[in-house]
């Protein structure tokens, strides 16, 4: 029998329990659905929903990750307004390894429009690269657009009476789908303070086994405070906010 290589040698089994949520192989981080474009049929009730969201605020956050059997990481997440986008911004690394994700997108007549994303890890002198252009985010919103729309939802009180079916395209464009249901509000105490949190689960639809529990800031969009991912009945990686920093 071939032995196997050895996960430091493997940059996708590594990138799979170090950094899930920043690259491709754990593709249920980021979700929700945004169509890029709303048609004419969509706009007025998308305009109504805009009057009632929340304004976003740039931030800058600093979150401690904790991955079953791998040392502790830290990433950082900045939500910034460049001239007419805005931009997400996570990244992520250890000693050996380091990854980063970036999205830019509008937020126009009350809908989200998907601009540009891009990701890429390195591993030991060894890495990958994604990105994806307007033109294949014309459909469905790339995973860190969809980030910060699931919020944006959450906080307007959706996906509480019943589940959400969400999708979204992964780093390189494939489409994924995830069940979203809010869970209502709760006090979470993390390294960084207690906060009210919004709660919320999502499930892929073929792996129910498989969940991530999303805390979000009630207040600002786009902003994590902590998310937990189980398999089974073990949780097999914390994300929880230690710094925060919400700018006017």
């Amino acid at each position: 029998m071939p032995k196997r290589a050895p996960l430091w040698s493997r940059p996708s089994g590594l990138m799979a329990r170090l950094i899930p949520w920043l690259l491709a192989c754990l593709p249920l981080m980021a979700v929700a659905d945004a169509p890029a474009a709303p048609g004419p049929a969509q706009r007025s009730a998308e305009n109504r929903e805009v009057t009632t969201s929340i304004a976003p605020r740039p931030f800058k956050a600093r979150y401690r990750l904790e991955v079953k059997g791998w040392p502790a990481a830290y990433v950082d997440h900045r939500l910034s307004h460049e001239g007419d986008y805005w931009e997400s911004l996570m990244e992520t690394g250890i000693r050996v390894a380091r990854g980063s994700e970036r999205s830019r997108f509008l937020l126009e007549n009350g809908g989200i429009q998907a601009l540009y994303y891009a990701s890429g890890y390195m591993l030991l002198g060894v890495g990958d690269s994604y990105s994806l252009s307007s033109d294949r985010l014309t459909r469905l919103p790339d995973r860190q657009t969809a980030l910060f729309a699931l919020s944006r939802r959450i906080i307007d009180g959706d996906c509480a009476a019943s589940s959400c079916d969400i999708r979204y395209l992964d780093h390189k464009g494939r489409e994924e789908a995830l069940r979203v249901r809010a869970q209502g509000r709760s006090r979470i105490t993390l390294p960084a303070g207690t906060f009210e949190a919004l709660t919320v689960e999502a499930r892929e639809a073929d792996k129910p086994d498989r969940r991530l529990v999303f805390h979000f800031h009630p207040e600002v969009p786009g902003l994590l405070l902590a998310v937990d991912y189980h398999r089974g009945d073990e949780r097999r990686s914390h994300l929880a906010l230690s710094e925060l920093s919400v700018l006017e």
